[in-house]
């Protein structure tokens, strides 16, 4: 246990934790047998690698020296908080990650108030010291004050600094005064290695008691089946060994199990062991019936260990079957028993994620984080072959005294001057209070607001516009706030497919001077099925599959081609925020598409007026 260091690295997104990890991982020998280093080799699923973040924590080791270090490399957005909260039982301290110029984000502030109050040594390391606008002094100025804001011990506030270039594989104890070619060249990425092995404590626990091992993540194999990860806690644990798993909500239910494999990690790779002792974090398998927050332990002495306490989920949305005019064309898996099956499976291992049952035995809610945490699970799904719709976000409201209160979020905003204000007046409509707002620098304002979480719904993409891409939105949940009263997200209305077919160039030229289109010719409609958007208030009924009528007259000019604009590419997540509670969002293996709820104009139209009749 004396030469065992277990570490997580935790940061706001994109300050450059994976990295940080693939620097530790290059010049700890891990590739001398590849001939191609990797980038962003911890990232390991498509998705992770198309977007750039981190979704799911993940497991390494280095050695150095004589000492074993194992890491674990946590996402950066708020979304995913359940897998940092989780992961922080498994490690002694932490590397918070920030970067030189951006400074200390929401995200920063949740993960370090989660370190401090599991009392974790924390090492902070200023990344991005390349950057030319890098601002180190500054940055360590703003996280000692973020650390005196969240209460921290007088021993939490005398943490280790250290100054990094992830990308270059260097850091340093002291600023450097210019990040010269020599100093990358002869410089290395050691003084992080060393002071983990310095700062942070040894693994506690006791290698004499009864084995126990929380289990803290769970990986699964296509042949080796489900993979339990976790911190040993006391004992020692043997290859073949009889276990009984205790569960967490039931310590009654106990099931017995043998270890059929156990592995420490070493570099990208498992290592098969004979036996592991206390402190180290191991993967076991050979038992089926065991989820996050259970204990493995000895038989005969069946202990539960406390689990991390996850925060509540603040959005839902319904998953439902897919019963529009095109349901089963593309999808494999397309009935509410695969539906069913496939959002049960993903809660065992998203722990911050809930599924519900409604009325229908077609329909079931699920509760996540925000929509990044949602659309992640949309976006598999989908990928897998799944075919179903889903709703509009909806906030999850609580009861507190008799009031109603809805989840609030801390919003840090960096835009350049001049769009200051129209930001200020566009977040003052969504009920969002101006907290603390920061004088220029290098031209950008930074601005903290706190907003109700459904005034953000919808508004990330019109942030884009805004700021003609210029602005930087980042947020968190932060508590509860009473609620606000009526916010109005989309202040326009859509074009709606008259008639099921193919849509074609002469239809859509005339339905783009009602507004923008999602769709290009060629594109096989339904009716009721949403097909762009229009600047008015009021929804307009468009047939874009109308062709144009044949006649022997030849005018001057008419057989000109006739020219569209370029459909809208929405991404998942602009759909989510862009359609509204009488929707659904149609996801298939191949299309993306939005419709109404009700797809006869008819019907429709009698259900909008019996809602506007007193």
């Amino acid at each position: 246990m004396k030469k065992i260091r277990n570490i997580a690295i935790i940061a706001h997104v994109d300050h450059g934790k994976t990295t940080l990890v693939d620097a530790l991982l290059q010049q700890s020998g891990i590739f001398e047998q590849h001939s191609k280093v990797v980038e962003q080799v911890m990232d390991s699923s498509d998705l992770e690698r198309e977007r750039g973040i981190t979704i799911l924590s993940k497991n390494t080791a280095v050695q150095y020296h004589d000492y074993r270090i194992n890491i674990v490399d946590t996402p950066g957005h708020a979304d995913f908080g359940g897998e940092v909260e989780r992961v922080l039982k498994m490690v002694d301290g932490v590397l918070l990650i920030v970067d030189a110029f951006d400074g200390p984000m929401p995200q920063t502030r949740f993960v370090l108030r989660k370190t401090l109050e599991k009392n974790l040594q924390p090492i902070v390391v200023i990344n991005k010291i390349d950057r030319p606008n890098a601002r180190p002094a500054e940055v360590l100025d703003l996280i000692y004050e973020l650390f005196i804001e969240l209460d921290a011990t007088d021993e939490q506030i005398e943490f280790p600094v250290l100054y990094a270039s992830a990308k270059d594989g260097v850091a340093f104890s002291e600023i450097p005064d210019s990040l010269t070619s020599e100093l990358i060249t002869g410089g290395s990425i050691e003084p992080i290695l060393k002071t983990i092995v310095e700062e942070i404590p040894e693994p506690t626990g006791s290698e004499d008691e009864d084995f126990q091992m929380l289990i803290s993540n769970i990986d699964y194999d296509s042949y080796l089946g489900r993979i339990a990860i976790g911190k040993i806690e006391n004992g020692t644990v043997h290859h073949r060994q009889d276990v009984v798993v205790v569960n967490q909500h039931n310590v009654k239910k106990k099931v017995m199990g043998k270890i059929a494999g156990l592995m420490v990690f070493q570099g990208l790779e498992r290592k098969e062991v004979a036996s592991a002792s206390a402190g180290e974090i191991v993967a076991l398998t050979g038992i089926d019936d065991l989820s996050i927050g259970d204990t493995i332990c000895d038989p005969e002495s069946p202990k539960a260990l406390p689990f991390v306490q996850i925060d509540e989920p603040t959005i839902s949305m319904t998953f439902a079957v897919n019963d529009s005019p095109f349901a089963g064309r593309e999808g494999e898996f397309v009935t509410s028993r695969h539906l069913r099956n496939r959002l049960e499976r993903e809660t065992y291992t998203n722990i911050s994620m809930q599924m519900e049952d409604t009325d229908s035995t077609e329909q079931f809610i699920v509760k996540g984080r925000g929509e990044l945490h949602l659309s992640v699970l949309i976006e598999t799904m989908r990928r897998e072959g799944y075919e179903f719709q889903v709703s509009k976000p909806q906030i999850i409201a609580k009861e507190i005294d008799g009031k109603l209160f809805e989840p609030q979020e801390l919003v840090m905003i960096d835009v350049p001057d001049q769009f200051s204000g129209h930001v200020i007046e566009k977040m003052s409509q969504r009920k969002a209070e101006l907290i603390n707002m920061t004088p220029p620098t290098r031209g950008y304002t930074r601005m903290e607001f706190k907003i109700p979480a459904r005034g953000l719904i919808g508004y990330r993409s019109e942030f884009l516009t805004d700021t003609r891409g210029n602005g930087i939105i980042s947020s968190i949940i932060e508590g509860f706030t009473p609620w606000k009263g009526n916010i109005e997200s989309r202040n326009h209305g859509v074009l709606i497919s008259y008639e099921t077919g193919t849509a074609v160039t002469y239809g859509l030229h005339n339905a783009q001077a009602r507004g923008e289109l999602f769709i290009s010719p060629g594109t096989e409609v339904y009716q009721g099925q949403i097909v762009g958007q229009t600047m008015q208030k009021e929804d307009v009924i468009v047939n874009v599959c109308r062709r144009k009528h044949v006649t022997n007259i030849r005018a001057a000019g008419s057989d000109d081609a006739l020219r569209l604009t370029p459909a809208l590419n929405f991404s998942l997540e602009q759909y989510l925020e862009f359609i509204a509670e009488d929707e659904w969002l149609e996801i298939t293996p191949q299309n993306i598409r939005i419709r109404k709820k009700t797809l006869d104009h008819q019907k429709r139209n009698r259900e909008h007026n019996q809602l506007r009749s007193p």
